[in-house]
Parts: structure tokens; sequence; C-alpha cells
């Protein structure tokens, strides 16, 4: 089965990740369900398991939409991030008190942040889970309660982005600056390829 169009579909409501795709010049139509996915840690469950299993249910929840509605065959892709410290995975802050908690915890340490990544097409399904790490300098109460203050932090993983206020926050990062950001290109573009999309610059496979 050959592409509908040079399109793909895009199960993710992230705008971050929407920027990061039309950096590298690929075109895609959004495929969101109203039943949103669970991502709740099961019991048990280790961060990288937990990233890539949210990963294949987003993927899995808008193959079964394209389906349903005779959508275009295109390729989906999904994505999902996470961040971890001592192995405890730390989720969007619903209110003040658990942001500065949150930035509380990364002060003065290294995280890791897992983004993990999925595409399929026709029968196929290929999957990456990148991994960074990111380091913070030491922050005063001042600083984490001015940043928490802000509408930053209530819709990210870990409750900042690196793209935002809180890269000067940041003192290293050792990893994937755009897998920070929730989408790591250089493997989102190897799934493409294999995938079958073309890019303006291919990479190595």
């Amino acid at each position: 089965m050959k592409l509908a169009d040079k399109k793909i579909y895009l199960a993710s409501k992230s705008p971050r990740r929407r920027e990061l795709l039309r950096q590298i010049g690929i075109e895609f139509e959004l495929l969101l369900s109203d039943k949103e996915v669970d991502e709740q840690v099961l019991s048990n469950e280790k961060p990288a398991e937990y990233v890539a299993r949210v990963t294949r249910d987003k993927l899995l929840s808008a193959r079964q939409i394209m389906l349903q509605r005779q959508l275009p065959a295109r390729p989906l892709l999904a994505a999902d991030t996470t961040v971890v410290v001592d192995d405890l995975i730390l989720g969007k802050p619903t209110d003040f008190k658990q942001a500065v908690e949150m930035i509380t915890l990364l002060s003065g340490r290294t995280h890791q942040v897992l983004t993990s990544i999925a595409v399929a097409w026709q029968e196929q399904m290929w999957q990456i889970t990148q991994y960074s790490d990111v380091a913070f300098d030491d922050l005063t109460d001042e600083a984490i309660r001015g940043y928490c203050a802000t509408q930053e932090p209530y819709d990210k993983a870990g409750g900042y982005g690196i793209q935002g206020l809180a890269s000067i926050f940041i003192k290293d990062i050792a990893g994937s600056h755009s897998g920070i950001m929730g989408l790591p290109l250089f493997e989102t573009a190897q799934l493409l390829q294999k995938a079958g999309v073309r890019l303006l610059m291919p990479v190595p496979l």
C-alpha cells in the first residue's frame, strides 16, 4: 500500500512536538481521541516500561480512529515523555504546591528525561525510547516559587520545559535537546524513514 500523500498522522496534543516536526519539514494532521489514554503508572512498572506502554497505547488509539473513520492511510506517530528522579516518575503538576514540590526535588540534582516514540505503517510498528540526563543548578526558594507562579509548569512532565523559562535553571544536559522537549528528532527521522516517509535530508538507518 502506498502513502496516501506526504502527510503523517500525529497522535499528540503537544504544541512542542508539532513545532519539532515542522522544523524537519514533516507535514502532519492531528489524530486525537476524545477518550484520554490512561497514564496511571502500573504497580511495579519501571519508568522505561511506563513511557513505552503509554506511547503504544496512544498509537493504537489513533490507529483505531483512523480505521473507524476510514481515513486515508498514512503513517502514525505517537510519543510520550516522562521525567524521572530516583526511579520516581514525575507527571504534570496540577497545582502550585505540587509544582513547587517537583522543582524543589529537581533542584541541585541530575534527573532523567525519557521520551518514547512509536511509528506505525500498515501492519508494522517501530519504537525507540531515548534517554537524556538534565542537571539543575541549586535553586533558591524564591526562584522556585517565582517560576511556579507562572503558567509554564502545568502542562509539562516534571513541571518544566527546557525551551522555556526553566532553561535558566539547567546547567548541563547529556543526550537529546529535542528529546527533552518531547520528540528526539534523530530517532524520529529514523523511524519515519522506515515507514516510507521521505525526509529532506535522509539519516542513516
